[in-house]
C-alpha cells in the first residue's frame, strides 16, 4: 500500500480463484486497493493479475483461515495498513458424498473454514468498522443454505449457519453505519466441485447447470454497494430456484438436491 493512495481498501478471502478472485476484480475495477488472502500459492498469481486491472495496490496474505492463527495473521496484516472499508468473507470449501462414508477430518476442517474462520474474522473486522462509522461486509453464503443438502449434508449445513448468522447481524447492526450483505450463488463454474470430490455427480458433470463466477461476483458487488440484505446471484434459472425454495417443502428440496449431488455410476 502506497502512502499516497487515497483509495478505499477491500479485504477479500478465498481470492486466488473462482468467485473470490472475481470479487477482487470487481473491487479493483471500482478503484479499491486490495488485501487478498488464500491458503494456496495461487494468491500471488491472482495478485499479479489484479495489478493489471487498474493501477491499484494489492497486498497478499497466504494463510489457512480454518485455523485461529491464520485468521489472526490476516487481521494483523489488515491492521498494518489503512482501515478496511469493505470485506468479502468468501473463503470456503465443500465436500460431497454420503455422510456415512465421507471423511470426518475433512468435514471438521470444512466447518472450521466455512463457519469458524468466517465468524472469527468478522469478530475482528466489524467492531473496527462500527467504531469508525463506516464499513460494508459481504458474506458468501449459498442458495444451498435454503436446501437440505442430501449428499452434501455438512456443506449445506455450514451455509445455512452463515445465512442465519448474517441475517442476525443485519438486525443487530441496523442502527450503525455498517452493513452486511449475503451473497447466495447457485452452482458456479469454479474448482469447487472438483475439490469437493463431486466430479461424478450430475451437477459436477454439467457445465449447463453452472453460472459464471464473473456474473455472480458482479451481482454480489452491486448488492454490497447498494447495501442490500441478500442477493441470489447468477442466471435467471438460479434466481428462479431461489424463489421456488421459499415455498417448496424441505422434503422435496432434499429429494431434488439428491438428484444433483448423489454420486453416479459411469454409465448413468
Amino acid at each position: 500500500m502506497t502512502e499516497t493512495s487515497t483509495r478505499p481498501l477491500a479485504l477479500v478471502t478465498g481470492a486466488s480463484s473462482g468467485i473470490g478472485l472475481e470479487l477482487a476484480k470487481q473491487f479493483a475495477e471500482h478503484d479499491f486497493d486490495l488485501l487478498i488472502c488464500a491458503e494456496d500459492a495461487g494468491i500471488e498469481a491472482a495478485a499479479a493479475e489484479l495489478r493489471t486491472t487498474k493501477s491499484v495496490d494489492v497486498r497478499t496474505v497466504r494463510a489457512d483461515l480454518s485455523t485461529y492463527d491464520g485468521v489472526e495473521e490476516l487481521y494483523a496484516a489488515a491492521l498494518a495498513g489503512p482501515p478496511v472499508t469493505a470485506a468479502a468473507l468468501n473463503a470456503g470449501v465443500g465436500l460431497g458424498g454420503p455422510f456415512l462414508e465421507t471423511d470426518l477430518a475433512r468435514e471438521i476442517s470444512m466447518i472450521d473454514l466455512n463457519i469458524t474462520g468466517t465468524v472469527h474474522l468478522a469478530k475482528r473486522l466489524l467492531p473496527d468498522m462500527v467504531a469508525r462509522g463506516e464499513g460494508k461486509v459481504l458474506v458468501t453464503s449459498s442458495i444451498a443454505s435454503t436446501m437440505p443438502g442430501s449428499f452434501q449434508s455438512v456443506y449445506n449445513g455450514t451455509k445455512s449457519f452463515l445465512q442465519s448468522w448474517t441475517q442476525a447481524l443485519q438486525e443487530e447492526l441496523k442502527d450503525t453505519d455498517v452493513t452486511v450483505t449475503s451473497l447466495m450463488p447457485g452452482p458456479t463454474d469454479t474448482d469447487f466441485f472438483h475439490r469437493a470430490e463431486m466430479d461424478d455427480t450430475r451437477v459436477g458433470k454439467s457445465d449447463a447447470m453452472k453460472d459464471e463466477a464473473a456474473q455472480v461476483a458482479e451481482q454480489g458487488f452491486r448488492a454490497l454497494m447498494k447495501e442490500k440484505s441478500k442477493i441470489v446471484a447468477g442466471s435467471a434459472t438460479t434466481k428462479a430456484q431461489g424463489v421456488a425454495n421459499k415455498v417448496l417443502p424441505d422434503r422435496l428440496k432434499a429429494v431434488a438436491h439428491r438428484g444433483m449431488a448423489e454420486p453416479q455410476d459411469d454409465d448413468e
